[in-house]
Formats: C-alpha cells, sequence, structure tokens
C-alpha cells in the first residue's frame, strides 16, 4: 500500500498538507517548516520522499504507533495526534481540518484523535496482509512561501 503526502501549504513557522489513502480516505497533515539547508533539530520537516512505514511500540508515548524508516538526517520519525508545532518534533501530525491562519500555540489542525482513529487501523490492515506500506511526501511546485517570495518588495517608502 501507498499513502501519498502532499505538502501544500508552506510558511516559515509550519507545513500544512493532505495524506490520501488509496480507499479514497483523506486527512490534513501538520509538520514542522520545510527548511533549505541546515536541520534545526524538532523544528525541520523530513525531506520529501518515499519512506517504508510499520507499526512499533514508542518509547516516548509508551504505545504502538506508527514509524517511518530510513528518514536521511532523522530518527524516530512517527505519524502521530497533535494539534500545533509545538506537538511535531519533526514527527507528521494528521487531524480531519486543518487551520491555515492559526498562530504557532493555536490550533493549526484539529479532531487529530479521530483522524489517527482512521490513519492507524489502515497501516495495521495492510501490514496484517502482508503488503509493505509506503508514504510517499511530495512537496507542491508552489507553496505559500514560494509565494511571497515571488510578490514584488516595497521599497523604502513602503510602496512595492
Amino acid at each position: 500500500m501507498t499513502i501519498y503526502m502532499t505538502r501544500d501549504d508552506c510558511t516559515p513557522e509550519r507545513t500544512l498538507g493532505t495524506m490520501r489513502f488509496e480507499d479514497g480516505f483523506v486527512c490534513e497533515t501538520l509538520e514542522d517548516p520545510v527548511r533549505e539547508g541546515d536541520k534545526i533539530y524538532g523544528d525541520t520537516a523530513i525531506p520529501g520522499g518515499t519512506y517504508r512505514v510499520t507499526i512499533t511500540r514508542s518509547k516516548r508515548f509508551g504505545k504502538m504507533m506508527p514509524l517511518l524508516h530510513r528518514v536521511p538526517g532523522f530518527g524516530g520519525i512517527r505519524i502521530h495526534c497533535g494539534n500545533n508545532t509545538e506537538d511535531t518534533a519533526g514527527c507528521i501530525l494528521v487531524g480531519t481540518e486543518r487551520r491555515p491562519g492559526a498562530d504557532a500555540d493555536e490550533l493549526q489542525i484539529v479532531q487529530s484523535r479521530d483522524a489517527m482513529d482512521e490513519v492507524q487501523p489502515r497501516i495495521a490492515a495492510a501490514l496484517a496482509a502482508g503488503d509493505e506500506v509506503w508514504l510517499d511526501i511530495m512537496q507542491s511546485s508552489v507553496t505559500t512561501s514560494e509565494t511571497f517570495k515571488l510578490a514584488p518588495q516595497p521599497d523604502a517608502t513602503g510602496t512595492p
């Protein structure tokens, strides 16, 4: 099974996206910001790419959770519940609805447990059937951050 995730709303503070399953289920995602250059520990989204997913016991959370394997420069990357970038630490959070205008300490995605109650059983069922599970993370060609970079910059008078 391949799960497709598209990052489509990136700012310097956070990355929002959509996760799509082969059976048609769709949920929202929240990650730390995508950064060019140096990674900031616990505050940088993982690189786009395709990653194997299994379900293992998390030492941090003390329960079974999806784990991404062989993420370059990262370890212990999980898919889990959370509502804002304070909850990510490099991981992928899922929810049923996004709030793109929310500040970093506000709810940026909501109904995270409801989404996780849909995500994890789908992954577990595929693994139980003997399938490998892959997460394919794609970056949109133009993101919110890039749009702002392309906008005319104001001069000394404030006129773009």
